[in-house]
């Protein structure tokens, strides 16, 4: 009985990678190579011009690429495409990158040193909706999440106020622009410095100026 393949759409900014998945996964008669873009603008780009009527089952997508990323990638293909599946191929185990990919839709989140036999377990298992992740990748999505938490708990013991007067500290201001911006005299400010101080367990503004960015607390920009 004749099995339908699994198509699949290669997302890497890298032509010898794309080469190299394509060239084996080709071997495989199981999968189908229907379409390659070199970063996730492309990858959206080709799904609207509809790939001459087909349709992918699965994007096997880079993490880190020029134009548009794995992650926001996913964020914007799965709001137009929900039933499509993502599996993330990647050189990076950072655990914040993790829990991006996955929280924006990923079904896995594997890395380009996985064996061959991992990497279609992990497509096979994508196909079909199951989440397929190696040890190093769970670990670190663990405690990605813990980290998170731990940020959310940090934020929810500043009060309103002084997540304002952290933020103002992170953009550079003194102590007097902060009490200008805010309205407020300069002792209020040097109050709240204070207690942020004594919240954060830190010794100085700039302390306090890197510990918002590292949050992620502060917006870039």
């Amino acid at each position: 009985m004749k099995v339908d393949k699994i198509k699949i759409l290669l997302a890497d900014d890298h032509d010898m990678v794309r080469m190299g998945l394509k060239t084996y996964l080709m071997l495989d008669e199981r999968f189908e190579v229907i379409a390659e873009a070199a970063n996730g603008q492309e990858v959206i780009d080709l799904l609207e011009q509809g790939l001459d009527g087909q349709q992918p089952d699965l994007i096997l997508m880079d993490m880190m690429m020029p134009v548009m990323n794995g992650v926001e990638a996913t964020r914007h293909i799965l709001h137009r495409y929900p039933h499509l599946k993502i599996v993330i191929l990647t050189s990076f185990i950072e655990d914040d990158l993790v829990v991006e990919a996955i929280e924006a839709g990923a079904v896995s989140y594997i890395l380009k040193t996985v064996s061959a036999e991992e990497l279609i377990y992990a497509l096979q298992g994508a196909s079909r909706g199951m989440p397929v992740m190696t040890g190093d990748i769970s670990q670190a999505l663990t405690r990605g999440i813990r980290q998170r938490s731990t940020a959310q708990e940090e934020s929810s013991d500043l009060t309103g106020r002084e997540r304002e007067v952290l933020m103002l500290i992170a953009e550079g201001m003194s102590n007097k622009e902060i009490a200008e911006e805010l309205h407020i005299s300069i002792k209020t400010v040097k109050t709240h410095v204070s207690n942020l101080l004594m919240k954060c367990e830190l010794e100085d503004r700039t302390q306090l100026a890197i510990f918002a960015h590292r949050k992620g607390w502060v917006s870039q920009t």
